[in-house]
């Protein structure tokens, strides 16, 4: 998310590093450069005004001017205005006293029984809350038995399905069944339309009378860019909005919708969907998204990913080979696993502050996820003595591992190249150099990996 958002504006910064002292009109032209990068960027006009008028005076100020680094002042002006925009800091539910009713609407296709099914998980799981899912769409085939199904795959409850009801009957049942089961939490998945109607809000607005719901969350399809911002403007102004949750951000490489939701609507983004899986629902934090946008990284919610996926036991372990120097296939096989429960290639490299100065060639070494599921295809057909013992592994033995996972012979070579860097890295910090692991993993100099380091763009 935010990727040519975050381009334009390195660059922009860039340049102004490069000057030095800065006069009023190299910032007057930043500032004409960054108002054209959002707008590119889909950011609804209106906000994108407002944001260079409230900017224009700080960075034009005395203190910048005089500053010591007076381009690291601009950066900073715009970080906090930007965070300023998106809701100066991160606003959970308002849960309440149990049981909680919280409405989910939305237009039909913006992945609301989906982003319903989502935040039944993360509140059982994170939160340690009783969730209770119901659905209110009696118009849309099967779509009570798809959160039936999504809540049999996350493990959440959902309401008994009766035909036939209207959605205020179903929506009263749920409260009651809420109250008798001591659920903390109730979420309603209201009918969606195609599009905005009266029959579509009188529908929720009636659901909404008969629960009184804690919170009334907006689901929105971020691909959709100004149509979901006008979306939200047209829900906030028939029944006022408590918070949005954006859905799709992770395929949306503008951010215009998220940088705009707050500004025109005053309900906060809650949530951002970036994936498939039940589990891809994360908290949005205005602060950690700013310091996206402008390449300064976001090492919080990366510790915050580790945590959450570590197996202690298994770090413990890997912990005492690598003080010994040691670092066999098995444990490159793990590291792997680890990369893909913390969101995958791209979505680790997206928190590293810099990367988006080496974006192309990131771009150029083929990094996704297909990556790291080939690699460990490359090691499953290795022996367990091999695995043990790379140094075993000859010409003859990697045309057997070749064929055995159908790929080249060249695919495995990367492979065992990256190994030695990581595993001559390790020995290094054993020693008392100061080689980075994550670094060698990535195969990085200052330039970035080498095409084809990760045998990408051919398979």
């Amino acid at each position: 998310m935010f990727d040519s958002l975050q381009s334009r504006l390195g660059g922009v910064f860039d340049r102004l590093r490069g000057r030095g002292a800065l006069t009023e009109a190299d910032v007057d032209e930043a500032l004409k450069e960054v108002r054209t990068a959002l707008i590119e960027a889909d950011v609804e006009l209106g906000v994108v005004e407002d944001f260079v008028k409230r900017v224009k005076p700080k960075a034009e100020g005395e203190a910048v001017i005089r500053s010591v680094s007076p381009s690291q002042q601009v950066v900073k002006i715009v970080h906090d205005s930007l965070i300023e925009m998106l809701g100066t800091e991160s606003t959970g539910l308002n849960l309440g006293s149990p049981p909680a009713p919280i409405l989910m609407v939305g237009l039909q296709g913006s992945g609301k029984t989906t982003s319903t099914a989502k935040l039944g998980l993360l509140l059982q799981t994170k939160e340690k809350k009783r969730v209770l899912m119901a659905s209110l769409d009696v118009n849309r085939p099967a779509a009570m038995e798809q959160l039936k199904v999504l809540g049999e795959q996350a493990g959440v409850a959902t309401l008994p399905i009766i035909p036939g009801q209207t959605p205020v009957t179903i929506a009263k049942r749920a409260l009651a069944s809420a109250k008798v089961g001591g659920y903390d939490v109730l979420l309603l998945d209201t009918a969606g339309r195609q599009h905005i109607d009266e029959e579509l809000m009188a529908e929720a607005a009636a659901v909404r009378e008969a629960t009184n719901p804690h919170e009334t969350i907006l689901v929105a399809d971020s691909l959709t860019g100004q149509d979901a911002v006008n979306i939200a403007k047209s829900f906030h102004a028939r029944m006022p909005l408590t918070g949005i949750i954006l859905t799709r951000a992770d395929g949306d490489a503008r951010g215009g919708a998220a940088l705009s939701m707050r500004a025109v609507t005053g309900a906060p983004i809650k949530f951002l969907g970036m994936g498939e899986k039940l589990e891809a629902l994360e908290p949005f934090h205005p602060e950690r998204v700013a310091s996206r946008i402008l390449d300064m990284g976001d090492v919080v919610s990366l510790v915050e990913k580790a945590t959450e996926t570590l197996d202690k036991e298994k770090a413990e372990a890997m912990a005492k080979k690598l003080k010994k120097g040691a670092f066999d296939m098995n444990d490159l096989f793990d590291q792997l696993n680890q990369m893909k429960k913390m969101g995958g290639m791209q979505g680790l490299l997206g928190m590293l502050p810099g990367v988006g100065k080496i974006k192309d060639k990131l771009d150029e070494a083929g990094l996704d996820d297909k990556v790291i599921t080939r690699q460990q295809a490359i090691i499953q057909s290795m022996t367990k003595k091999e695995r043990a013992d790379p140094d075993l592994i000859d010409g003859k033995r990697r045309k057997r591992i070749a064929k055995g996972c159908g790929m080249e012979v060249s695919d495995v070579n990367k492979l065992l190249k990256m190994h030695r860097t990581m595993a001559d890295a390790i020995k290094a910090m054993k020693k008392g150099g100061r080689a980075n692991p994550f670094a060698a993993l990535m195969g990085m100099g200052r330039g970035g990996p080498p095409p084809g380091m990760f045998g990408g763009g051919r398979h």
